[in-house]
């Protein structure tokens, strides 16, 4: 894994993610942080079903104020601490190793929003692309003007809306696709 840009810019992050753990590839990652632009600066970033981090550390090196992990997985979890502390990053993040919709109740608990969410759940589980959109088209957890970034398969198509949501937007790159959402007007 390549850092893109910013602060850890072209730092390499070695290791070899466990079976089942798909990172978001360089150039997709890329695609998102050019048109999220200078929003993720000073930005409240959630990277959920995080899987290597990938995203949540590229936008901890463009300038987000905060980024929180969220991946139910063990493994995951250790291998975005062993990244952090590889980049000697100390704080501004919050890793928490549950179900995205378990987090999602702790967020409107305590009353969290975001300004970016990026969601990668697993490309064969629908049920948790269908879930995690119903819960963030319900839930008040991204702030005036957030933006809710999907990463599917190319071949699944999501929702035009759910609750208060609307995609916008739709990116495709092999056999990826981004999703982007934002509140109704």
């Amino acid at each position: 894994m390549r850092i893109i840009a910013g602060s850890f810019k072209s730092r390499q992050l070695k290791g070899t993610p466990p079976p089942g753990i798909r990172p978001t590839s360089d150039k997709l990652r890329e695609t998102v942080f050019n048109v999220l632009g200078d929003r993720v600066r000073g930005a409240r970033f959630l990277d959920a079903f995080a899987g290597t981090g990938a995203v949540g550390i590229e936008a901890i090196s463009r300038g987000a104020d905060e980024v929180t992990f969220v991946d139910s997985s063990r493994k995951a979890a250790a291998i975005i601490r062993q990244y952090l502390a590889l980049l000697d990053v100390r704080a501004g993040f919050h890793l928490l190793e549950m179900e995205f919709s378990r987090a999602c109740r702790t967020f409107e608990r305590e009353g969290l929003t975001f300004d970016i969410a990026f969601l990668d759940p697993p490309y064969d589980r629908e049920d948790l692309y269908t879930s995690a959109l119903e819960i963030l088209g319900s839930v008040p957890l991204l702030g005036e003007g957030g933006i809710l970034v999907i990463e599917h398969s190319k071949r699944e198509e999501l929702a035009e809306s759910s609750g208060h949501l609307e995609k916008y937007r739709t990116l495709t790159q092999g056999d990826s696709s981004l999703s982007f959402f934002r509140k109704r007007a």
